[in-house]
């Protein structure tokens, strides 16, 4: 399997990665982004891109994949809507459609959130514009498009978040995970257990579009 990967120097792109480059089936990687992964592997090569929204420039690089982890994203703490729809959904589909028209048999699978508002119409604007994105990505045409919603992640193997507030809440939150585990299981994921359903729903596909964070665990427990 050849993969590509969008934001691999974020949280669960680098926990994605990680799971890549252990895979025996994974042949080869590609990690896009405007800055190199920092990691070296036989199997992995980067293509730097300074402008992402000029993806359709590097069309070479960006064929005959047969998988797309695409886990860009930024928090919307103090966004307006049109500055976060821009980069949420803008660049996301500026990407996508490339993608789409190069590679029509790839799955791709896009990191969302749980909480996502599909309606588009709710109160919360960073749920509404995700929704957005997430309705215009299952109408292009990839083999298969599955949107991933997870809640809480826990990093691992000394992954850490690019986003400041994020680096100051986990140390506060740790102490919390193993209660939060016995209320509800399935609602905690790793970078190492998405990463592990990323790969089993790109192997073999899920029965709705949609993950949720139960489904997300589901998939990386069948590994």
């Amino acid at each position: 399997m050849k993969v590509v990967i969008f934001g691999a120097t974020g949280m669960v792109g680098q926990g994605v990665l990680r799971e890549c480059l252990a895979a025996d089936d994974v042949d080869h990687v590609t990690c896009v982004g405007r800055t190199a992964p920092g990691v070296t592997h036989a199997k992995l090569s980067g293509l730097a891109v300074p402008d992402m929204m000029n993806v359709r420039s590097y069309q070479a690089e960006l064929q005959d994949f047969d998988a797309c982890f695409f886990c860009l994203g930024v928090s919307s703490f103090g966004m307006t809507e049109a500055d976060y729809t821009r980069i949420t959904t803008d660049l996301t589909l500026a990407i996508a459609e490339v993608l789409a028209r190069l590679n029509p048999r790839m799955t791709f699978i896009y990191i969302s959130g749980a909480g996502t508002d599909s309606s588009e119409h709710g109160r919360s604007m960073w749920a509404r514009v995700k929704g957005r994105t997430e309705n215009a990505l299952l109408r292009l045409a990839f083999q298969a498009v599955y949107l991933f919603r997870p809640g809480i992640i826990e990093p691992l193997h000394g992954i850490r978040s690019r986003t400041a507030a994020y680096r100051l809440l986990y140390p506060l939150l740790k102490p919390l995970l193993p209660l939060l585990r016995w209320f509800a299981p399935n609602q905690v994921l790793t970078t190492e257990s998405i990463g592990w359903a990323m790969l089993a729903v790109a192997r073999g596909g899920w029965p709705r579009p949609v993950l949720e964070a139960a489904d997300i665990a589901a998939a990386a427990r069948g590994k």
